[in-house]
């Protein structure tokens, strides 16, 4: 389950770049190093050692994958990151089912009408995380259509949860 958390947008960007540019640093280091050592081990002097230096960033990107989500993922640097990445992966999945949404909603189904509302808030918040408020702009008609629909018929409008149950129920309502 996924619950949407108030954030500060311009300290989120701040953290996000300073996590981003650790772990580039992280892998430009490992991929340097690893390929260095390749070269030196196996490579010939003034011979074609492409294949290491391949080998040694290929090796430095797997490392550096791992370290991120074995080591770094749960440090309280990464967790701007990290809820950006649950928050992008929660809208993802409503997208992906978003033909079923979109249906049950004009059927009147409250499941559907909770999930569209959540992707509005989401998505809301995801354009205001990243700075980017024209593409908001667009949506704010049909939000605040659903809005009013969802307070007629009384269901509560703060919906800052996805319950991943809720995607499931509405999956088969298209076939």
């Amino acid at each position: 389950m996924f619950e949407i958390q108030p954030i500060d947008p311009v300290t989120y960007r701040r953290q996000t770049r300073r996590s981003t540019l650790a772990i580039a640093a992280l892998f430009l280091v490992l991929a340097m190093s690893l390929s260095t050592a390749a070269v030196a081990l196996f490579g010939e002097p003034g011979g074609d050692n492409l294949r290491f230096n391949i080998g040694g960033v290929v090796a430095g990107f797997l490392l550096t994958a791992a370290l991120l989500r074995g080591r770094f993922w749960h440090q309280a640097w990464m967790a701007p990151a990290v809820y950006g990445w649950r928050l992008k992966r929660s809208l993802m999945s409503v997208t992906n089912v978003m033909h079923q949404v979109t249906a049950a909603v004009a059927s009147g189904d409250p499941t559907a009408m909770k999930v569209l509302r959540f992707y509005h808030l989401g998505l809301g918040q995801m354009h205001e995380l990243d700075g980017n408020s024209s593409d908001h702009g667009q949506l704010r008609r049909e939000v605040e259509q659903h809005l009013a629909r969802m307070e007629a018929l009384g269901i509560d409008p703060a919906q800052t949860r996805l319950d991943p149950a809720w995607l499931q129920a509405l999956k088969p309502a298209a076939r």
